[in-house]
């Protein structure tokens, strides 16, 4: 009897996504709207992400331009920027908010990577978990004689493929975000 891998599978798929919004997060030397996505602006009595509110658009290597739709919201936006204390400068002009990311410096780039790091290592937790979870499912269907021994190291050797395959996309966006931010 071969196992059913799709809760694995789909556990994977979340850690994955989560790690590279997590790590889209971690900002570097270019302006990225990403940064701003847990940024939550007062609107209408309602906190609401930024981008449901108004344009990001990237001005260049190191400038956003957030274009409110109602320019009433402006000042709103400059402050929920300003106290997310994520070590951008804010500017107000008659188009809307411009935001400034300041040049990385080398202890700020090692603290960056360290959170990196960090983030990388709870998805790796995330997935052991996931996979202690899933042999223990293993090992308990071949006690109740669910399915063969043979079957369960086959079960575990094709776990621990899809395991070794997550791992090693976790260290490709790792290297990713490493490049990104000693560039």
């Amino acid at each position: 009897m071969a196992y059913d891998f799709k809760p694995l599978e789909k556990k994977i798929k979340d850690v994955e996504e989560r790690l590279a919004r997590e790590l889209s997060g971690v900002r570097t030397g270019r302006a990225t709207p990403a940064i701003l996505d847990g940024v939550l602006v007062e609107s209408y009595g309602a906190r609401v992400p930024i981008s449901q509110v108004a344009t990001l658009a990237v001005e260049d290597p190191r400038t956003l331009r957030i274009a409110p739709w109602d320019s009433n919201l402006g000042k709103e936006i400059e402050k929920a920027i300003v106290t997310s204390n994520l070590g951008l400068s804010v500017g107000m002009d008659e188009k809307g908010v411009r935001v400034f990311f300041p040049e990385l410096t080398s202890e700020r780039r090692a603290s960056l990577l360290k959170v990196a790091k960090e983030k990388v290592e709870e998805a790796r937790t995330s997935l052991r978990s996931a996979r202690d979870d899933v042999w223990s499912d293993i090992q308990r269907q071949e006690k109740d004689k669910k399915m063969s021994e043979d079957d369960k190291f086959r079960a575990k050797d094709d776990m621990q493929k899809r395991v070794d395959a997550a791992q090693k996309n976790f260290e490709s966006m790792l290297a990713r975000k490493e490049a990104d931010l000693s560039a």
